[in-house]
Order: C-alpha cells, then structure tokens, then sequence
C-alpha cells in the first residue's frame, strides 16, 4: 500500500481556499437575484407606462368633451331650451382706435 502524502497547509491558505468556495456560491446567486429584481422594477414600469397611457386617453377624452360643451352651437341649444333667445340687435361692439 502506498500512503499517500498529506499536504499540510497554512492558515491563510485554508482560509483563501474558503473565501473562494464561498464567492464561487455567492456570486451566481447575486446575479439570479439581481436579475429578478431587474425584471420585477421592468415589469412595474410597463404596469406605469400603461396606466400613464390610460389616464392621458382619459384626459384627451375629457378635454373634447369640455370643448364640446362649451362650443356656440351648445350654448344656442341650451339657451333656447330654456327659452332664451339670441338677438343682434343687443350686441354692441366695442373697438379701439
């Protein structure tokens, strides 16, 4: 039978020999993890942009609706419905010289 010599080694080397085992376990899993954290913000930010995108569809729709109510065309509408009456010969124009 043939021994097998044993290699006897110091303190600092056992211990560099840890950190490295560690790292090498570390360092994979920082970057699964950090990578799912970066798909997580990436998908918040779309879930944003989306509802950006609504509420801007919104505003829009409620801006033409404004202009729509305030138009002559609604307010001649509304008036007469109420029984007011659009007449000319009241209208005075006023203009600088």
């Amino acid at each position: 039978m043939v021994r097998k010599k044993k290699i006897k080694l110091f303190r600092i080397e056992r211990m560099m020999i840890k950190i490295c085992t560690i790292l090498l376990v570390i360092f994979p899993v920082s970057i699964v993890l950090s990578k799912a954290a970066l798909s997580n913000v990436n998908l918040e930010v779309e879930k944003l942009k989306r509802e950006v995108i609504t509420k801007q569809n919104s505003n829009e729709s409620l801006t033409m609706k404004v202009n729509e109510l305030k138009s002559l065309a609604n307010i001649d509408v509304i008036a007469e419905n109420e029984g007011l009456s659009y007449n000319s010969d009241n209208i005075i124009v006023i203009s600088n010289n």
